[in-house]
């Protein structure tokens, strides 16, 4: 917003909070309505707009592949150690971008309504996929079909829209403004929803819940609009990091679980059964525990 309007950070922040406080006290049915709407929308507007700069452009292409190809695997990212940093750097994106073995999300989906986990388990696949594979990949290809990626003083945000300025115009930066507005209101309602089922859990204590809700969707996004951009990186991937360390183990734990029902769900499909469905008596095991499951 800064960057397309001039306005301050700490204004734009102190909005997005207000909104996000609306939201997540209306309960999770309005959380829901808002990110049913906007999510779908930017994504194919962004998804739209960045398939036209493609065409116009279709003679930079084959040089886009030779930069990604050279820059990730090129002698000079050999000998300089590159590769390894270049691979810490994805990761760390990669895994603040679809959040893929995190931990974050199955809470969430597991309150989706279905007649068999894994159908919602490829629900989530589909969402990292369309996250990284379409979306990521329409900025990676804005940014090096302009060719600022070389420009030192140029990074994160301001760099995608000063690339969509030079490929359409004034509009460019204006888009990029609206659409990460939308990104991150419903990053922020999504994610605060991730904490409020945990902490549900953990305890019925509506002060408790009150407090999160005032300082996750209040306090932490007015912080994260004034702070440095360094400092909000560094934050995230310290937290993530931890976050992930514990989910790996419930992934070592929980996996051999996965894969049956998996194979079951298959299985299902192979007989011609449309809708698969699953009964906790195929866990025999894990039977007594299974409280959403027939």
């Amino acid at each position: 917003m800064q960057e397309a309007f001039g306005w301050s950070p700490a204004w734009v922040g102190l909005v997005l909070a207000t909104l996000g406080l609306i939201i997540v006290f209306g309960g999770i049915q309005r959380i829901a309505m808002v990110c049913g709407v906007l999510v779908p929308l930017m994504a194919l507007g962004y998804l739209l707009l960045a398939i036209v700069i493609v065409v116009m452009n279709i003679e930079l292409v084959p040089h886009v592949f030779k930069v990604i190809v050279f820059d990730a695997f090129g002698i000079e990212q050999v000998a300089g150690g590159g590769i390894g940093a270049t691979i810490m750097y994805g990761v760390k994106r990669g895994l603040f971008s679809n959040e893929a073995g995190e931990g974050s999300a199955p809470n969430v989906a597991a309150t989706a309504s279905t007649t068999h986990p894994v159908k919602q388990g490829l629900i989530q696949a589909l969402g990292v996929f369309t996250d990284t594979l379409l979306v990521c990949s329409c900025t990676a290809f804005i940014i090096l079909i302009s060719g600022l990626y070389s420009v030192p003083e140029l990074n994160g945000i301001a760099l995608t829209q000063s690339a969509l300025q030079s490929e359409v115009g004034a509009a460019g930066p204006v888009f990029v403004a609206i659409a990460i507005f939308l990104f991150a209101f419903s990053s922020i309602i999504g994610n605060y929803y991730y904490g409020e089922a945990n902490i549900r859990f953990i305890t019925p204590n509506t002060t408790i819940m009150t407090v999160y809700r005032i300082f996750s969707a209040g306090v932490m996004v007015i912080f994260g609009a004034i702070a440095s951009f360094e400092l909000v990186w560094n934050i995230v991937d310290f937290f993530m990091a931890f976050l992930t360390a514990c989910n790996l183990i419930a992934i070592v734990l929980l996996g051999r679980y996965a894969f049956r029902l998996l194979d079951d769900y298959r299985s299902q499909k192979r007989q011609g059964i449309k809708e698969p469905t699953f009964h906790r008596s195929q866990l025999p095991e894990l039977e007594s525990e299974l409280e959403c499951w027939e």
